[in-house]
């Protein structure tokens, strides 16, 4: 049974992009909204996290816990998704600087 997926993506490369709007619509620029099968949404994840590189993208689902939905991310990025007793909340990581990351590889 189909249900509603939110793909949101950051800095992918364009045939991607094509790839998931076939079966999804950009309602905005990188973010995908679409009434797939898990088989489908699996696939496109696939694709997805093959390709990404240095970019983003966080898929949200529905899931059968207390949330109500799921997220699954890939790529570089600052906010991890944490498991805290069932609920999953976002961990931010800090960025490094530029001036820091060339003292760090000094050291």
């Amino acid at each position: 049974m189909p249900s509603m997926v939110v793909l949101a993506t950051t800095a992918v490369p364009d045939h991607l992009r094509g790839a998931l709007s076939r079966w999804t619509t950009e309602v905005a620029s990188g973010i995908f909204v679409g009434s797939v099968s898990a088989r489908v949404r699996d696939e496109l994840w696939t694709q997805v996290t093959a390709v990404v590189g240095d970019g983003q993208a966080v898929l949200i689902h529905p899931a059968p816990n207390e949330q109500g939905y799921a997220l699954r991310t890939a790529g570089t990025r600052r906010r991890i998704p944490v498991d805290f007793d069932g609920l999953t909340l976002i961990k931010m990581t800090g960025a490094i600087q530029p001036a820091m990351a060339k003292k760090a590889q000094r050291a």
